[in-house]
């Protein structure tokens, strides 16, 4: 009996001994007159249980069939789906085996079967986020990710990446080499695709900015910075008339980076369960499971 049940009981005991007049009763309550009688004519013929609601201990008529939980849990449970977690879980069991049940309930399952194991500690926002552009084509994130996006199941891939800053519309493929002939590509299916943007958003890689050599003995510290030669991809950019900006450290473009960390999780998966082992088949997976909006197919070298 919880104390909230205690204190009605309390309540319909001074009404039966007359200590409160059955108004002042269905006051304390919230309750009406009537149904005070009702409470009294019960508290008489059952008892203190009167209060007790009468399903209590009772399992709910919309309680998921055991049957059900267990099918879901032995799905799970199986290596192709480790570390997956219950929205990316809720997502698979609805779409591959049929099985419509919420997110909150795959976290239970998954958490009493010890599948999962719930996050107590937060990270801590160390660096705050820079206001979005206010419209598209304004600034574009460019990056590439060298995960093991087929975890070992086939050759080394890489994931090139440009995200539009206003809209976070994304525009991606996987790549044999982060070299500047796929980069090239890439820029060029881009432009195909959305037009011109006013600056893209990059490292400092080489692909990018021509380093200046030094003598490792130089310190260089009072020397004048001297203007390099650009880039192919740098010499393309400026012939476009689009400006190009560097940034100087990962947390700068944590756009194009947080998509990385999503992709990392549930891409990663997905192309597990699809048994991807090349890149025509992660970017077939890429196009028409995960972005296939604005994804677009592998453009050939020699168009345009």
């Amino acid at each position: 009996m919880t104390q909230a049940e205690r204190d009605r009981l309390v309540t319909l005991k001074k009404a039966k001994k007359r200590l409160i007049t059955q108004p002042e009763a269905a006051a304390e309550l919230g309750v009406t007159v009537r149904h005070v009688k009702r409470l009294l004519y019960a508290l008489n013929k059952c008892g203190d249980k009167v209060v007790i609601h009468g399903l209590c201990g009772k399992p709910s008529r919309r309680r998921i069939a055991e049957a059900k939980q267990q099918q879901a849990v032995r799905i799970l449970a199986d290596p192709i789906y480790a570390g997956f977690g219950p929205t990316l879980s809720c997502e698979y069991l609805g779409k591959k085996h049929n099985l419509a049940v919420s997110k909150e309930t795959v976290r239970k399952w998954m958490i009493e079967a010890g599948l999962w194991k719930a996050n107590q500690q937060k990270m801590e926002r160390v660096h705050p986020r820079r206001e979005r552009r206010s419209r598209r084509g304004e600034l574009v994130q460019w990056d590439t990710s060298d995960h093991d996006w087929l975890e070992g199941r086939g050759e080394r891939i890489y994931l090139i990446s440009m995200i539009d800053d206003a809209t976070s519309r994304l525009y991606a493929r996987f790549v044999r080499s982060d070299s500047t002939a796929e980069n090239m590509r890439l820029l060029w299916g881009y432009l195909e695709l959305n037009g011109r943007p006013v600056a893209f958003y990059t490292d400092k890689a080489s692909l990018f900015e021509t380093a200046e050599k030094r003598k490792r003995d130089e310190p260089g510290v009072d020397k004048d910075p001297v203007e390099m030669p650009p880039t192919q991809i740098g010499r393309a950019l400026r012939e476009l008339g689009i400006a190009w900006i560097a940034a100087h450290t990962p947390q700068a473009k944590g756009r194009v980076e947080r998509s990385f960390l999503t992709a990392q999780d549930g891409l990663v998966k997905g192309l597990r369960v699809a048994k991807a082992r090349t890149l025509e088949k992660a970017n077939a997976y890429l196009n028409k499971h995960r972005i296939s909006a604005v994804v677009e197919p592998d453009i050939d070298s020699g168009s345009g």
